[in-house]
């Protein structure tokens, strides 16, 4: 190593000030832009979270058999999820302001317009509309983190997707109190109108970092200590697909969001069908997104600090032994039990929201996380796929207990196959030496 590479300095990369540098692009702390886009993924996590407490009055309000009603939410996840390419390409060069201007009207104007839905085709145009809204907020949120906390992507990712899985507990009591045929459009308005304002907010907040704003170019020196997303060369999209790391992430991303939506779409009718009492379903219920909220910031700061691999390893192998634990305690008839597993269940798979998209800029960097990420994500859609259809044909053929063995299992293999990532080759960075 040169002289150069190796003295001291304060523009040495491997002391980068990153929060000096973010202040003077910013004008104040980078922070700010990770409480916006949290304040963002909490706003329409509604979509998500509380539907489940309005489609009873939608359905009794419209003469609409409850069934009827599925596909709303199936709608949901298939454009929330498929809209976050497009969304993530036009803000890797654009930026994020027009795409949030587009977000608000969208999820803010599909609630608001619940409230006048008078047939149940509008109810799927309305809802579909709003979830490329979520859609496009997502990936802007967890791609804010990746492109201010380099450092710390894990974290910041973590109090973003835990602000989408907690920030419906505020909403939830508020909705199920007057959620009723008399008093629901009231409800989705204000919610609708909450949401709006808090994206126009969000709009104006939000900013990208320049592409120069570390200061980092291919004459630096020692590069070990820089944040894995900077250390290697940025992958375009087309480039990432070409790499087998990407399609192992991909299976175990659908892996492992088959098994977290499993429990999330199920667990009331599991613990019934285990014959525990309401209030067991109630709790059960209750505190899973707790749960699964807490962990993102928790394991996602674990993430940052030890190899993130090794993280996800353990992460996953306990998210399905916890699931196996749910039928241990039905066939115990334990009620705290069953709840406890629950909340280890969905604590230690809840946090595939934070490691994917992490992995996804350690791997293929930060330039173009967010149409990398957007590409990643769509396997939610093969995950609610098997959380729905597949668990249902299952149950019908199998029954509960066989299928959430399944779940189980699936996290578990999910567990051992990242056992065998490392870095794409020609990537530059550095590979794990015991591999």
């Amino acid at each position: 190593m040169s002289e150069d590479a190796s003295s001291e300095g304060p523009d040495r990369p491997s002391e980068i000030d990153y929060d000096g540098r973010a202040r003077e692009i910013l004008g104040f702390s980078r922070w700010w832009q990770i409480v916006a886009a949290a304040g963002m993924m909490a706003a329409v996590s509604p979509y998500q979270y509380v539907w489940s407490s309005i489609e009873g009055p939608l359905a009794e309000s419209l003469d609409i058999a409850l069934p009827a009603l599925g596909a709303v939410f199936s709608f949901y996840v298939v454009f929330q999820s498929l809209s976050q390419f497009p969304a993530g390409w036009w803000r890797d060069r654009r930026g994020p302001r027009l795409l949030m201007f587009l977000a608000a009207l969208l999820a803010g104007g599909g609630y608001v317009g619940l409230a006048y839905a008078t047939s149940i085709w509008q109810l799927y145009v309305l809802y579909s509309l709003g979830a490329v809204g979520v859609g496009i907020v997502y990936t802007v949120a967890v791609n804010t983190a990746v492109k201010w906390f380099p450092d710390r992507t894990g974290l910041t990712t973590g109090i973003g997707t835990m602000a989408f899985a907690g920030g419906s507990a505020l909403v939830v009591p508020y909705v199920r109190a007057n959620a009723t045929v008399a008093s629901y459009a009231d409800v989705l308005r204000n919610v609708g109108i909450v949401i709006l304002l808090v994206l126009l907010l969000g709009a104006v907040l939000l900013r990208d970092p320049p592409s120069d704003w570390l200061g980092l170019d291919d004459g630096d020196g020692d590069r070990s200590n820089i944040a894995a997303s900077l250390r290697g060369r940025s992958y375009t999209t087309r480039e990432m697909l070409k790499t087998w790391q990407f399609w192992l992430l991909y299976a175990m991303f659908i892996a492992t969001a088959g098994a977290d939506l499993l429990v999330i779409a199920n667990v009331v009718r599991f613990a019934e069908h285990l014959g525990f009492a309401a209030v067991i379903a109630t709790a059960a219920a209750t505190l899973l997104p707790i749960a699964a909220g807490v962990s993102r910031m928790i394991l996602g700061e674990a993430s940052d600090r030890f190899e993130r691999k090794h993280v996800m390893v353990v992460s996953f192998v306990l998210a399905g032994l916890f699931r196996l634990g749910l039928i241990a305690a039905g066939s115990a008839d334990a009620g705290i039990a069953f709840v406890a597993m629950v909340m280890g269940a969905m604590f230690f798979s809840s946090p595939l929201y934070v490691y994917f998209p992490a992995m996804i800029a350690d791997y293929y960097g930060s330039e173009y996380s967010s149409s990398n990420y957007a590409v990643i994500y769509s396997a939610k859609i093969g995950g609610g796929v098997f959380a729905g259809t597949v668990a249902g044909f299952l149950v019908a053929a199998f029954g509960w207990i066989a299928t959430f063995t399944l779940g189980g299992a699936l996290a578990i293999a999910a567990g051992v196959a990242a056992l065998v990532l490392r870095p794409p080759a020609g990537s530059g960075l550095n590979a794990d030496p015991t591999e």
